[in-house]
């Protein structure tokens, strides 16, 4: 894996887990929150975050599509991901089996060239 792959599958990691929590804070304390009580100022800075998150995901993960040249049923997969809540930690979890796999490939591959 050459390093512009690796950054980008670094960046999608970083937005992943906030993305994840930002959707269901949305709904907890965004539509919850204003419908139980008077507390409605909320809903739309929360809205805001997790649709800038759910921007950069999408954008980071097309980016990610298109440098490790992941095939589609894998790139459907991490969207799917961030529709569901708490969906990205699971897509973290991948991401991270992900990058320590291509660690080890490259360890391997040094070491056979030395």
């Amino acid at each position: 894996m050459d390093i512009k792959t690796a950054s980008a599958l670094h960046r999608l990691r970083l937005v992943s887990v906030p993305e994840a929590l930002s959707f269901p804070a949305l709904l907890i304390f965004g539509s919850l929150l204003s419908r139980v009580s008077d507390i409605d100022y909320l809903m739309m800075p929360l809205g805001a975050i997790h649709g800038l998150l759910f921007v950069l995901y999408a954008v980071f993960l097309l980016d990610v599509w298109n440098k490790a040249k992941w095939p589609f049923k894998k790139a459907l997969l991490f969207f799917v991901l961030a529709l569901v809540p708490f969906g990205g930690l699971y897509g973290d979890k991948l991401l991270k089996r992900e990058e320590g796999d291509s660690v080890i490939a490259a360890r391997a591959r040094e070491a056979a060239g030395a």
